[in-house]
């Protein structure tokens, strides 16, 4: 069989030389943004990259730059809504930079598998991001090599961590006081917990948050329930608390755990929120959808990502001043699933 024609070949670095008149050096020299440019050669050559089709390539320009522009994400999960959010955000931000990402699993938290698999990241070159929201996570986090740049995307800390820590973190702290705090403010003699599992220690961020909001209220301070992660977690512990009739106020720790709580409720009777109101945390893309929609923490995991990423590209351009990064201000979003309590509806 003939074949006929033939498929372009991918323009060249050479190619965009020869079109604008330079040498390939400079065109080098205008991709990678070096100041020591003409305004007018640097104008010939980006109209020359548009006109040709030029694309960068990330292994030469790594090689050329003595920089790896690849940058690996540790993390224990890539299913539930904050995880996957980050990883967005990170993946958005690295694009724009014309950096790779890669993305390695933690299957489990044991020490020797995490190290090892922390190895084989740092192996790959660039950069490493770790989500330390979970025991493994945490542990890789420990476990990167010195030396090499790395970002820890964390739970909010109990005390501000030192200058050598570059970590970013939204406050949960004071989105789950926030949203306590809302719900007392309905008239709820005091909110019980669902909560999620800390990765550092025994009280996350959050059940803190719920804490200081009941104590700063004169209110009583329930026992918190643990409830995982997922919406099975939170109908078990629903189920718990349905079967108190003194329960007219509940916050949970993520708005999968309200999901299982909502069930609960509704399976033993439970009219929300006309019996008992709920909130939940994150605003995950389903809980504007329940019934009744879900009064919850937005937080901005995506933005998260982003700030994760921008802070280690600081790092390996050797041009950000490291140091812990909280971010994104928490906002409580009130829906259908909060109100009064009985005695006052």
């Amino acid at each position: 069989m003939h074949v006929t024609g033939h498929t372009r070949r991918p323009a060249s670095i050479r190619d965009v030389a020869t079109a604008a008149g330079v040498s390939y050096q400079t065109v080098s020299r205008v991709i990678n943004s070096h100041p020591g440019v003409k305004p007018d050669t640097r104008d010939r050559v980006l109209a020359a990259i548009d006109e040709l089709g030029f694309r960068r390539n990330a292994t030469a320009l790594a090689l050329a730059s003595g920089r790896s522009r690849a940058v690996t994400v540790l993390t224990a999960d890539t299913t539930h809504y904050g995880y996957a959010s980050i990883l967005r955000g990170v993946e958005e931000a690295a694009r724009a930079a014309s950096h790779t990402v890669g993305i390695s699993v933690l299957e489990s938290a044991d020490e020797t598998a995490v190290a090892a698999q922390v190895q084989r990241a740092a192996d790959t070159g660039g950069g490493l991001i770790v989500i330390a929201y979970d025991p493994a996570g945490v542990r890789a986090l420990g476990a990167v090599p010195a030396g090499l740049p790395v970002v820890g995307v964390v739970e909010t800390p109990a005390s501000p961590p030192g200058e050598d820590r570059p970590w970013v973190w939204t406050d949960d702290h004071e989105a789950a006081y926030e949203a306590t705090r809302h719900l007392l403010s309905l008239g709820h003699e005091t909110v019980h917990y669902v909560a999620i599992p800390s990765s550092t220690r025994r009280t996350s961020a959050r059940t803190a948050g719920w804490r200081r909001a009941l104590r700063d209220a004169g209110a009583p301070e329930p026992r918190p329930v643990q409830g995982g992660w997922g919406p099975q977690g939170g109908h078990a512990a629903g189920l718990k608390l349905a079967r108190d009739p003194a329960v007219t106020a509940i916050l949970c720790g993520n708005d999968d755990l309200a999901l299982g709580v909502l069930r609960a409720l509704h399976e033993c009777g439970r009219a929300v929120p006309g019996d008992v109101s709920v909130a939940g945390f994150d605003d995950a893309p389903h809980s504007a959808y329940l019934t009744p929609s879900l009064t919850t923490v937005r937080l901005d995991f995506t933005g998260l990502g982003r700030a994760a990423f921008a802070l280690l590209h600081g790092v390996l351009e050797k041009a950000a001043q490291i140091g812990p990064r909280p971010v994104s201000v928490p906002e409580l979003v009130v829906r259908e699933s909060s109100g009064p309590p009985p005695a006052t509806a």
